[in-house]
């Protein structure tokens, strides 16, 4: 077994300094990079799609809740499936408190072709209570890249597309799938992967989210049981 090289306190402090150089050039240049995801242009998207929820029938202007934002997981469970995939029920295992999303004017929300007869038991079974809809009768997770078609037969993929609502119009700005999922799940990665990013008056491009009429970033922290209704 190759173990970590034993030094002492002074000798780990050194090595340490050292490699925190080289952590700040690469949280640099994530920022830069997240301005300018923030910088991509969007599509309208011009029909609607019909999903299926806890409430019957919705539009994808209905999963976003009225928020500014909806960012959607497109999680694994074919029509033919018994249960959803086993990686993508580990990436909503670390899914943190939807309020702090909601508080960011976002919505989060989870999409499936399988029936939603067949998601409610499952999702039961892992304890989840996040909004999850059924895509089973239209073709938002082909039309989203999320189930392609390879030699005849459909194949599914992980992935998360993020939206952009102003009035009644909803625009998509943003997908990743497979790993470009490495390393998200938390509050501020999700957030890093919208138009309006974590609503920081440091964030690029300058006056995004104001001009938006989004909430602040992080002087709206609160627990998450401190937010009033508007928030959460």
């Amino acid at each position: 077994m190759s173990l970590p090289e034993i030094v002492s306190r002074a000798d780990w402090r050194a090595a340490r300094a050292e490699l925190l150089v080289k952590e700040k050039v690469v949280t640099r240049a994530k920022d830069a990079l997240n301005a300018e995801r923030r910088r991509l242009p969007m599509v309208e998207i011009d029909r609607e799609y019909v999903f299926e929820g806890g409430d019957g029938k919705a539009t994808l202007l209905d999963l976003s809740e009225g928020r500014r934002q909806l960012v959607v997981y497109h999680f694994m469970f074919a029509p033919e499936w018994d249960a959803g995939c086993r990686s993508c029920s580990g990436f909503l295992d670390q899914i943190g408190h939807l309020a702090h999303l909601k508080a960011r004017d976002t919505t989060f929300a989870v999409v499936s072709r399988a029936p939603y007869p067949k998601i409610l038991p499952f999702k039961a079974r892992m304890g989840w209570t996040l909004p999850w809809y059924s895509s089973y009768a239209d073709d938002f997770n082909k039309d989203f890249e999320a189930t392609l078609e390879q030699d005849g037969e459909l194949v599914e993929r992980p992935g998360l597309s993020c939206f952009l609502r102003d009035g009644d119009r909803v625009f998509h700005t943003y997908s990743t799938y497979e790993r470009g999922l490495d390393g998200l799940g938390s509050t501020t990665t999700l957030l890093d992967l919208t138009a309006l990013g974590r609503q920081e008056e440091w964030e690029e491009p300058e006056g995004r989210a104001s001009a938006f009429g989004a909430p602040a970033g992080s002087e709206r922290i609160r627990y998450h049981d401190e937010y009033d209704e508007y928030d959460g």
